[in-house]
């Protein structure tokens, strides 16, 4: 495995590598990541991970500087995986002058954790787009724990004619059933503990809906109630359709669940899939 740090040097090394699989990555991997270069090894000759702390994607006064950066344990894990090149640019190689240039992300981004996180998806689409022109990929790798931002990068994509297939991964989970995440570790002990909550509220509200229960605004205040009477600071639980993120209505058939909230200073997020039950009240 390779590891390289400018554009000038990682163009050279793609330029007959195709066809190339990417995984786009802010590094401190987990099994989560690494299921995504798993799945990158069957779509391509050249597996291309990239590790870069995105300053453009964090609020101000997030976690940029305390984000964990852990280079050389990555690699590691990458090659192991199967990864046949690592691009690990430091800020000044993606950014060599102030980023004036941005993209703006639709106004699906606008919504759930936009509407908390201002600024973010737009940080996002544009190291991403930096990102493709850099690798010119022919297919990438983004998990479905980050359900909106996957979104945005198909939207992205296709309003942009990138010719990039974008395949959404599925949530790697710990045995508790809290999805894995980088931001995981800065849980204490009875954080950790109390974290799965969110997932099985979310559980709660897939097994209501697929049982046929439709008051779906009576069932999402429950979920919130439920995690607020623990400790979260919730930040939404909503009920969307899959295709594209607009509010659930009852009659609609391929829906996902998602939740964002904070434990103490850590915000998580997660989310299902489900499929609405037979149309009844309940």
């Amino acid at each position: 495995m390779e590891l390289i740090h400018t554009v000038a040097e990682l163009r050279a090394r793609l330029a007959n590598a195709h066809p190339i699989a990417f995984v786009p990555t802010m590094g401190n991997l987990h099994q989560g990541h690494l299921a995504l270069a798993t799945a990158a090894r069957g779509r391509g000759k050249c597996v291309v991970a990239s590790i870069f702390v995105n300053r453009l994607q964090f609020e101000p006064g997030s976690d940029f500087e305390r984000y964990p950066r852990t280079l050389a344990e990555d690699c590691a894990k990458l090659e192991r995986a199967g990864c046949d090149v690592v691009f690990a640019p430091d800020e000044r190689e993606m950014y060599p002058q102030p980023q004036e240039i941005v993209v703006s992300p639709p106004k699906l981004a606008e919504q759930l954790c936009g509407s908390f996180r201002p600024g973010h998806f737009q940080g996002v689409a544009t190291v991403v787009t930096k990102l493709f022109h850099v690798v010119v990929p022919d297919v990438a790798m983004f998990g479905k724990k980050d359900y909106q931002q996957l979104h945005v990068i198909r939207a992205l994509v296709r309003q942009l004619n990138f010719a990039i297939e974008i395949v959404g991964v599925e949530t790697v989970r710990e045995p508790d059933g809290l999805a894995m995440s980088s931001r995981n570790g800065y849980l204490s002990g009875a954080e950790r503990a109390e974290a799965p909550r969110l997932n099985r509220a979310l559980q709660g509200v897939r097994a209501a809906v697929e049982g046929g229960a439709r008051d779906f605004d009576a069932l999402l205040a429950a979920a919130s109630a439920e995690l607020a009477s623990h400790g979260w600071r919730v930040d939404y639980v909503a009920l969307r359709t899959r295709s594209d993120l607009a509010a659930a209505r009852p009659g609609d058939r391929d829906l996902v669940v998602l939740g964002a909230g904070w434990l103490g200073s850590t915000r998580l997020i997660d989310n299902l899939e489900l499929a609405a039950g037979p149309d009844r009240a309940r």
